[in-house]
């Protein structure tokens, strides 16, 4: 049986990308630069990618980071004489020795903000990665081998799932007390890989069905390198965009627990411990509470923000929507017959 190109009834399968996006003279481009270039189509995730990049940049140049000195003249740890209560010395002759204040025993505020992004950023990325490749790897194995093993690691996971995040947070960070920014991180990063192992197992169970697995197993490829060269490249996208919204969801995690006292101590800063440590202020001295508190929603919205872009980008279904080429459809349909257009009329 012949099919007639162009006809309605012709089955029309598109991969998702525009023609405009392929390369010259119709030769294809690879996945990574076709996603690339619709992330950069994104202006708000982008935006918010330099936004996020930028806060980190300037909070390490501002106070240093390791043996990197920074231009700021005030350290974070550093004990100074109170200047106006200590209340910020922004006016209009400039910044002042202390633009965001100080705190109640001296110490500059500025410094001390930069300190707690930096802590702040770090477990971010540290319970990112730890999450990402411990989920990845108990999704996927569950996943492609089923039956019991994905029985058993399920269960695991439910045991985890259904036990409150904060909970388990306060828990690690009281047992991780004294090992630091990292080990903090690291720590909450082996509790917090549930939802990623959920999504990479749902995609699994989708792709090991498909034809290319068939042929992977049908030329004698091993599990191994089934799961890590054939399926996993094809679940990328999902990994990604759930990477990204597990390190906004982290922050909110690390500052939860810094604000009960289970996390980051002092003379060591972060945003949380900023916000918890100043709590009492909030009514006298509010900008001890607004400066931390500002960095975290920024940060925060700018990772979910730049998620949204990569889900955007790797979905090869997704299509801005456009109100233009909305009412052009309609126009095209409501000035021809239901049949010229692919549908059934009302005589079918």
């Amino acid at each position: 049986m012949s099919t007639v190109q162009g006809s309605p009834l012709e089955p029309k399968i598109s991969s998702g990308f525009d023609a405009a996006e392929r390369g010259s003279g119709g030769r294809g481009e690879s996945q990574g630069r076709i996603v690339f270039k619709r992330f950069l189509k994104n202006r708000v995730s982008v935006v918010a990618l330099v936004v996020y990049l930028g806060i980190i940049v300037f909070s390490i140049s501002a106070i240093g980071l390791g043996p990197i000195p920074g231009w700021w003249h005030y350290s974070y740890s550093q004990l100074n004489p109170q200047l106006n209560q200590g209340a910020p010395t922004v006016s209009a002759s400039g910044f002042g020795e202390h633009p965001f204040g100080q705190d109640r025993i001296g110490r500059d505020y500025f410094a001390l903000t930069m300190r707690g992004i930096q802590n702040s950023v770090l477990v971010m990325l540290v319970i990112g990665v730890f999450a990402t490749v411990l989920g990845v790897i108990v999704g996927a194995v569950a996943g492609y081998f089923r039956g019991w093993v994905d029985a058993v690691l399920m269960r695991i996971t439910d045991v985890f799932i259904v036990s409150p995040a904060l909970v388990i947070g306060a828990v690690v960070g009281k047992t991780s007390n004294g090992l630091g920014a990292f080990g903090l991180a690291v720590l909450l990063g082996l509790v917090s890989w549930m939802v990623i192992a959920r999504l990479v197992r749902a995609e699994f169970l989708t792709l090991r069905e498909r034809e290319f697995v068939e042929a992977a197993r049908v030329a004698g490829a091993s599990d191994g390198r089934i799961i890590f060269r054939h399926i996993l490249p094809n679940a990328v996208g999902v990994i990604i965009v759930s990477s990204t919204l597990l390190i906004a969801s982290a922050i909110l995690l690390e500052t939860a627990i810094s604000y009960l006292g289970y996390g980051i101590k002092s003379p060591d800063s972060s945003l949380g411990l900023l916000i918890g440590s100043n709590q009492s202020a909030f009514a006298t001295r509010p900008y001890l509470f607004w400066w931390p508190a500002t960095f975290i929603v920024l940060l925060a919205l700018c990772v979910n923000f730049v998620g949204d872009g990569l889900r955007d980008a790797f979905d090869p279904q997704q299509r801005r929507f456009s109100i233009r080429r909305t009412k052009e459809v309609d126009e095209v349909i409501a000035g021809q017959p239901l049949t010229d257009v692919g549908l059934p009329s009302e005589k079918d």
